[in-house]
């Protein structure tokens, strides 16, 4: 296996080189003098590392990190693998601004869906503690879970527009309704977005729920155009079987919330980097 960093590396180390002149003038001052001593791996070298782990495929980033120390020691500045944990969390603000920037741009058609996120096995979680407050246990098509959920709305080529997480019982409705701010047109999605004040709320603020029905609902007429573009909703499950199929994305071995945020969000940059993605819409999808 051999990797090339250095488009990757260069992308990130200009994005942090103007981040870091931007973040230290917004920290405000505590009048406390504390030492800032700098390590010997460079902040882009951190998230050049988290952000590559997902796009080589390893299941166990221990592995991956002693693969960078035998081969790539001269690419970066690596240290023990217990002190690079350590500072991953300082590559949070990083990881997350990143994120924000590589956010796609938002267009009259938009699908949104959520995907369960486990941080640990259902059989233990009322021993699990480090998402203790932020995890919860619910139950989804598939069966329980203990963990999170994560709310995405794309466009139609694919991209993330829009992102939340919150805990594992949150109604889709509910998170979606904190993703829609600013958005308009019309937005597809599975029949668990169904609701009628949920429908006029979102018409009211000029964005249009389209969904199939269900059983007991009573059949309308829909637009040629809405039929289609619904037909082609389903390719959110491949976006996101394609994020966890590889099984960096989605692991209840974390120790640090910090530090399994910093792993969520570096799986998606990843993902929003890639140079194809699964496409929901073409120039000949509506015509």
């Amino acid at each position: 296996m051999i990797y090339d960093f250095t488009e990757l590396f260069y992308f990130v180390d200009d994005f942090c080189e103007a981040f870091e002149h931007w973040w230290h003038k917004q920290l405000v001052d505590s009048g406390v003098v504390k030492r800032n001593r700098k390590c010997r791996i460079h902040l882009s070298e951190i998230t050049t590392i988290v952000i590559a782990y997902h796009q080589a495929g390893m299941k166990c980033f221990k592995s991956y990190y002693k693969y960078l120390v035998v081969h790539h020691s001269r690419d970066f500045n690596l240290v023990c693998y217990d002190r690079f944990v350590a500072l991953i969390k300082r590559a949070f603000p990083v990881i997350a601004a990143l994120m924000y920037v590589l956010l796609g741009k938002a267009t009259e058609i938009h699908f949104v869906d959520s995907t369960p996120y486990k941080v640990s096995h259902i059989c233990r979680r009322y021993s699990h503690k480090v998402f203790s407050g932020l995890a919860a246990t619910a139950k989804t098509s598939t069966g329980w879970f203990h963990g999170l959920k994560l709310h995405f709305i794309f466009n139609g080529q694919g991209e993330i527009i829009k992102l939340a997480i919150t805990p594992g019982n949150v109604d889709d409705r509910k998170g979606l309704k904190q993703l829609v701010k600013g958005l308009v047109g019309k937005i597809f999605g599975d029949r668990g977005y169904i609701g009628t004040e949920f429908f006029k709320d979102l018409f009211a603020g000029g964005l249009r729920l389209v969904t199939r029905l269900r059983k007991n609902m009573k059949n309308i007429l829909m637009e040629f155009n809405d039929r289609a573009c619904l037909s082609k909703r389903m390719v959110v499950e491949t976006i996101f079987s394609s994020i966890k199929s590889c099984g960096t994305f989605e692991h209840s071995r974390h120790r640090n919330v910090i530090n399994a945020f910093c792993h969520i969000l570096s799986g998606l940059i990843a993902y929003q980097l890639r140079p194809i993605k699964p496409c929901f819409l073409n120039n000949q999808t509506l015509t």
